[in-house]
């Protein structure tokens, strides 16, 4: 497998060789959508709460008598029935909507969207990526210069001139090997890589 290789300045270099099993397997939509649904629900707190009937702050007398007036029958105003009362199964504090997701199960679908994107010509090597000053018009030209507009750019170490200088730029997203992951692969129209990276990528993944 082979993988658009480019300089620092945005000039094509030819191409660079790849990990096949990294770069090269088949598009597995299925595996694909269980990866991003799980990572999705693994980042939420689950803090939502709602109130049952019982601890809704309303009197507990009964409304009105039981028969004789021709209305229905009622308890007490904090009944999941009467507006503003309390929820029959309410959300609790401390839902768990935690996903399983084996290990081989995600780095099968991290290398099946890495090889997508490489199919796509969406993902570019690039030898090295470094800023002398932590300025972040430098490094917008920078990524314009390339030939980027939304870019992930994925380093084997984020050092503070390039954090620094990536972290006020919406379109653009900085992030180490280790931190990489489906969503933000998938969100971004493009994908940079570093070679050292692409090495990184390959113990990992591979």
């Amino acid at each position: 497998m082979e993988l658009k290789f480019i300089d620092a300045s945005g000039q094509s270099a030819g191409n660079v060789a790849a990990s096949d099993s990294l770069f090269g397997r088949d598009y597995n939509e299925a595996l694909i959508h269980q990866v991003v649904t799980g990572f999705m629900a693994n980042a939420r707190q689950g803090t939502r709460a709602q109130k049952g009937r019982s601890e809704i702050a309303k009197s507990t007398r009964k409304p009105w008598k039981q028969k004789g007036t021709g209305r229905a029958r009622a308890g007490m105003a904090s009944s999941p029935l009467w507006r503003g009362g309390g929820r029959i199964f309410p959300n609790l504090p401390d839902e768990n909507f935690t996903h399983k997701i084996n290990r081989k199960m995600y780095r099968a679908g991290m290398c099946s969207i890495l090889s997508q994107l490489a199919r796509e010509g969406r993902l570019t090597v690039v030898e090295t990526l470094s800023l002398e000053t932590p300025k972040t018009k430098v490094f917008a030209e920078k990524i314009k210069g390339m030939g980027f507009g939304r870019v992930l750019v994925i380093t084997d170490e984020v050092d503070d001139n390039l954090y620094l200088a990536s972290r006020n730029l919406p379109d653009v997203l900085v992030l180490e090997v280790r931190h990489a992951d489906p969503v933000s692969l998938l969100r971004f129209e493009n994908t940079l890589i570093t070679r050292s990276a692409m090495t990184r990528f390959e113990e990992l993944l591979a």
